[in-house]
């Protein structure tokens, strides 16, 4: 529920821009299910829901320090975390039950809360080095304050990066553990690494490296339309 402060004008929303590879599914799927929620499933509920579960991703990362079969506790919180995390917005949207401000302030104070959750059980995982661990969160945190800051002065909220979005993420990290309940190193140049050490510096990189891009863009534009009297 993205918004904006015009001053003496109250609170207007903000456009929200999403293409991301899941997006027009994504939306026709929850919208389904919104409409067909039970009453006393409330979006706060389910903001709880996804923030529970993020907790519970990390805290079961830190447990496959010493059994990888909780690996699969961390696939089952990542699939509660999409449902609750993109279904509260959906739902309040269906029921016309929107706080544009609450929202979006609880939502995004809540994905800081998890991500700083779910890297910090996976720095302790032993799947990957602090130190990698460590950098995604700062990576996330940069693009996250990027994104906010953007959607206040440009009255724009972009849920994705070019194809890739929340929901990519979720799938991607999936998709690793799968291969981590295999084996949690690959052999690179003929290197052995663990998969998470690879995959989290590819990911760290592109992050800093995006926001960079989206900052100089956001900048410019800023200024183009800000010009000096």
């Amino acid at each position: 529920m993205a918004t904006n402060v015009v001053a003496g004008m109250g609170f207007v929303q903000a456009r929200r821009v999403n293409r991301s590879l899941t997006a027009a599914a994504e939306t026709k799927a929850l919208r389904w299910m919104a409409a067909r929620m039970p009453p006393w499933v409330t979006s706060d509920g389910l903001t709880m829901l996804g923030l529970a579960a993020q907790f519970g991703a990390g805290a079961f990362y830190a447990a496959a320090r010493w059994n990888r079969i909780a690996l699969w506790g961390v696939i089952l919180c990542l699939g509660l975390n999409w449902f609750g995390d993109s279904m509260d917005g959906t739902l309040a949207r269906v029921r016309c039950q929107q706080r544009p401000r609450f929202g979006f302030y609880v939502d995004h104070m809540v994905d800081v809360f998890g991500a700083v959750a779910l890297m910090g059980g996976l720095a302790c995982s032993g799947l990957v080095h602090w130190q990698v661990a460590i950098a995604m969160l700062v990576t996330f945190l940069l693009l996250s304050c990027e994104s906010y800051l953007a959607t206040y002065t440009l009255s724009c909220f972009e849920l994705s990066q070019g194809m890739f979005g929340p929901t990519e993420i979720r799938i991607l990290l999936v998709m690793g553990n799968l291969k981590l309940l295999h084996n949690p190193f690959v052999t690179v140049l003929g290197h052995r690494m663990l998969l998470f050490d690879l995959g989290g510096t590819i990911a760290s990189v592109a992050m800093f490296g995006l926001a960079l891009v989206v900052t100089a863009r956001h900048t410019a534009q800023l200024y183009r339309e800000e010009p000096l009297a």
